[in-house]
């Protein structure tokens, strides 16, 4: 029948026979607006429509120190299939890095797996990184990065499959410069990344492994496994022309990705990569913790960490 599920891929989606796409988690959106508590203002910018993607833009309501600001360009996490730029979740928790931090924010609302599968996001990503350098001469189509964000003080950030996304990015304009457009550094947060072989305190699950390659196989059709440098950094030859001088990696002590993050760090060292790495850990937290309970101690210090860094 046609209602009946080819795949499961639960908690994310479920993929029905007759091509139907159910997505589990995720849908919930809020309009773009001023906000009440931060007084951040955030507005919603059409990048293309051929092929259709945007991004939400956030403006802090008043700058922190004298001149521009920096500006960090984020990607939302989710799998690569759920959330978007204008999920509850990814519009509070921006709101409140902008006004904390004192930087613009682009959320690059970048077009979702399975319906467009990778390189899709990565596609649309460097297309919003494209755009956002065409404000270096300060007469781009945004009033707003031109007149108030400083395209020298570029940071790259992003959590889960985000992160992913930043990396791949990083990678990118390491060799493709942007002009007028200099990455200061790049934030990963809970990274979506994979192998082969278990790394750090991982143990082998062949079940997990199982799911993961066939999920993998969903987003991206021409994957080539669980090594692919898309999902395993360790095992892309480009990791050395990261293209900034510094990155902080984030990663919570029960998150099953954990120690992947620990071993992006270690892949970078060996790399050849001559910029500055930190990874910092949080006790007793699981995945993107900080999304979920934005108000606890532990987001708190991480929002105090991430702060430092893009005001360093």
């Amino acid at each position: 029948m046609a209602s009946e599920i080819s795949q499961d891929f639960s908690p994310f989606l479920r993929i029905y026979k007759d091509g139907r796409i159910e997505r589990l988690i995720g849908t919930a959106t809020v309009p773009a607006s001023l906000d009440d508590a931060t007084r951040v203002a955030s507005k919603d910018v059409p990048l293309s429509s051929h092929p259709a993607f945007s991004a939400r833009l956030y403006l802090p309501a008043a700058a922190p120190r004298p001149g521009k600001l920096p500006l960090l360009v984020y990607f939302h996490g989710g799998g690569f299939c759920i959330e978007t730029a204008s999920s509850p979740t990814y519009h509070n928790y921006l709101n409140a890095v902008a006004s904390e931090a004192g930087v613009v924010v682009v959320s690059v609302d970048y077009r979702r797996a399975p319906e467009e599968p990778l390189p899709a996001a990565y596609d649309d990503s460097w297309a919003a990184l494209q755009w956002v350098a065409s404000h270096a001469a300060g007469d781009g189509p945004d009033e707003w990065l031109n007149e108030r964000a400083d395209l020298k003080r570029v940071f790259l950030a992003g959590d889960s499959a985000g992160a992913n996304i930043a990396h791949h990015m990083g990678l990118r304009i390491g060799p493709d410069r942007l002009d007028g457009l200099a990455v200061a550094g790049i934030v990963l947060v809970h990274p979506f990344f994979w192998g082969s072989e278990p790394v750090g305190t991982e143990t082998a699950d062949a079940g997990r492994q199982a799911w993961t390659v066939k999920f993998l196989e969903v987003l991206c059709p021409t994957i080539s496994g669980a090594d692919d440098p898309i999902i395993n950094p360790g095992a892309d030859p480009r990791l050395g022309a990261l293209g900034c001088d510094k990155v902080l990696v984030f990663v919570a002590e029960k998150d099953g990705l954990r120690s992947r993050g620990w071993y992006y760090e270690e892949a970078l060292k060996k790399s050849g990569w001559s910029g500055r790495s930190e990874v910092v850990e949080t006790k007793g937290e699981d995945h993107v913790f900080h999304l979920m309970n934005p108000s606890c101690d532990n987001a708190l210090e991480l929002m105090k960490r991430l702060v430092k860094f893009l005001n360093e």
